[in-house]
């Protein structure tokens, strides 16, 4: 136990310590902090999941509005059935303005960018029907600036494919 009282052994032991532990210390810091990122973005992500899942369960309360089939717009809807129609829309550009606002970056990559094709699906396949396209200029008032001119720009795209 002579080596506690050496000075030239707590010397060498300080500098193991800044040269090794040091550095192990900092990237186990950062490990940590990334994967609590991961964790936090992976909540955020299943959160917005079980709120389209939500959005599925209120359409499905109204098959008289046939908002699951590819059909064109109905003529023959009530006003209370064009009224109701409007309020679910209204409820899903707030969902994916949501997911737009919380998931993307023009840069995604990994896991990241396979969430958030997830959900430019599902942008695409509302916007493939004719009255949520036609419906999107008034749904987009007032929505982030960023998030209109997305989902314009993938509603523009669907409706030229669909015109193809």
């Amino acid at each position: 136990m002579d080596f506690l009282s050496n000075p030239d052994f707590w010397e060498t032991a300080s500098f193991v310590v800044t040269v090794f532990g040091l550095p192990f210390a900092i990237f186990l810091f950062l490990y940590e902090q990334r994967r609590e990122r991961d964790s936090e973005d992976e909540e955020a992500y299943q959160m917005l999941q079980n709120a389209y899942n939500d959005f599925l369960k209120i359409v499905l309360d109204n098959p008289d509005l046939q908002l699951r089939r590819n059909a064109s717009t109905r003529l023959d809807m009530s006003d209370d059935q064009r009224e109701r129609t409007l309020i679910i829309f209204e409820m899903l550009i707030a969902l994916f303005e949501r997911a737009y606002i919380v998931s993307y970056e023009p840069d995604l990559k990994g896991v990241a960018l396979r969430r958030w094709n997830s959900w430019d699906d599902y942008m695409r396949e509302w916007c493939r029907r004719e009255d949520f396209y036609y419906f999107l200029p008034q749904l987009l008032r007032g929505e982030d600036p960023d998030f209109a001119a997305y989902i314009r720009r993938v509603a523009d795209e669907e409706r030229h494919h669909l015109l193809q």
